[in-house]
């Protein structure tokens, strides 16, 4: 954790990347598969968004995330955290937080290397950003 002069405690032990990932989830109880792109993951998570209204928080959600470049997509399984509508709207979407509980065993290497190669290519980026 992290203190910041204004008090702020950054719970996260993880930083989020905001990258382009599709992504298809299954939805408990109904066995729904509905598509979307993630706003952001880390190792240990991701947030997106969803018309869904049945998830509820600690329901297990099935993943399959298409990575690019990967020759297979990742499938995972994550716990929802915490489900906030985006606006007061009735046809509003909500977002997502989620927690990685399982990554097939298969997929964890190709999942961590995207996530190192990603963590490399913004490091890379910033430091040409400051040369110009």
């Amino acid at each position: 954790m992290f203190k910041t002069k204004d008090s702020f405690i950054e719970r996260r032990r993880y930083v989020r990347l905001q990258t382009p990932i599709d992504i298809t989830y299954t939805v408990p109880d109904t066995g729904n598969v509905l598509s979307t792109n993630i706003k952001n993951i880390s190792a240990d998570g991701l947030r997106f968004e969803t018309p869904n209204k049945s998830i509820k928080e600690s329901d297990i959600l099935e993943l399959k995330m298409v990575i690019q470049d990967a020759p297979n997509p990742v499938h995972a399984k994550a716990k929802v955290i915490w489900k906030k509508k985006m606006s007061l709207e009735d046809a509003a979407p909500f977002d997502c937080g989620l927690e990685f509980t399982e990554i097939e065993e298969d997929n964890k290497n190709t999942f961590l290397k995207f996530l190192c190669d990603l963590i490399y290519t913004i490091k890379k980026e910033a430091k040409n950003a400051k040369k110009k």
